[in-house]
């Protein structure tokens, strides 16, 4: 699934097309990915004009004149600008400069139109790239559980899901099932560093293309080729040679160095 470093590369490519610009019609294909009234939908969608790209978490809200046009690409959502259709294409939406398209093989994404904003968006937390430390630390306290589990909370934080919070728990060099109630104000802060230091790199490179992900021009992310652990089980540690182990936490394959992070 793209995660927020992919997400905000997503925004940042196909804002400068986007804003500013009418869109002059409007074909959806998948009740799946368009879970509302497709006919209503692309009813509302056309004639409207785009003012503003934002991301929130994994979350890409596309503003109208009225009302929003709501993405979230799922696992295999792809936002491309004059993309050619194909057979995963699940809308098309023609502008007066070029049109947007929506991929999704799997159908787990959404590409939906609302009035105001969505509900989806207060069940979220403060996103992972601009919270603050205090209030990061004031919410860790706040749970019980693995920081792995809690790290991939959208309630606790949007954003972040299993490449980079196995990134940045190797860089704070804090064991993935540390519990929270364990974790100094100290630690917390070095895990808080290390989780914008991550994301910001990884925005750098465009993000991590470690399966379906490009941006909107469909190039690929870069920094997939920087992962010191996620998806290198038995590979040697980048500081210390220890084999990289893979375990599961919370249902997700979760990559560390048992030398480096010990529990």
């Amino acid at each position: 699934m793209p995660e927020l470093p992919e997400v905000e590369t997503v925004v940042r490519t196909v804002a400068p097309h986007l804003v500013g610009r009418r869109i002059v019609s409007t074909h959806l294909t998948s009740h799946r990915v368009t879970r509302g009234d497709v006919e209503e939908t692309e009813r509302a969608l056309t004639g409207a004009t785009i003012q503003a790209i934002r991301r929130r978490g994994k979350q890409i809200l596309i503003d109208l004149d009225r009302g929003l046009l709501y993405v979230h690409l799922g696992m295999t959502g792809k936002l491309l600008w004059k993309g050619e259709p194909g057979k995963y294409t699940r809308g098309y939406i023609e502008l007066d400069t070029g049109c947007l398209v929506y991929d999704d093989v799997r159908q787990f994404g959404r590409l939906e139109f609302y009035g105001k904003s969505p509900d989806a968006l207060e069940r979220v937390g403060p996103d992972a790239l601009s919270v603050d430390f205090e209030l990061f630390y004031e919410r860790l306290r706040k749970r019980r559980g693995h920081l792995k589990a809690i790290l991939l909370n959208q309630r606790f934080l949007a954003g972040l899901g299993n490449i980079y919070a196995d990134e940045l728990l190797f860089a704070a060099r804090v064991h993935p099932r540390t519990r929270t109630d364990r974790i100094s104000r100290q630690r917390a802060k070095e895990i808080h560093k290390h989780m914008l230091e991550i994301l910001a790199l990884a925005i750098a490179h465009r993000g991590s293309s470690v399966s379906d992900y490009v941006d909107s021009s469909g190039e690929r992310g870069s920094f997939q080729q920087l992962h010191n652990v996620y998806g290198r089980e038995g590979e040697p540690c980048p500081r210390c040679g220890t084999a990289i182990r893979r375990t599961v936490i919370a249902q997700r394959g979760t990559h560390y160095c048992p030398r480096c992070q010990r529990a």
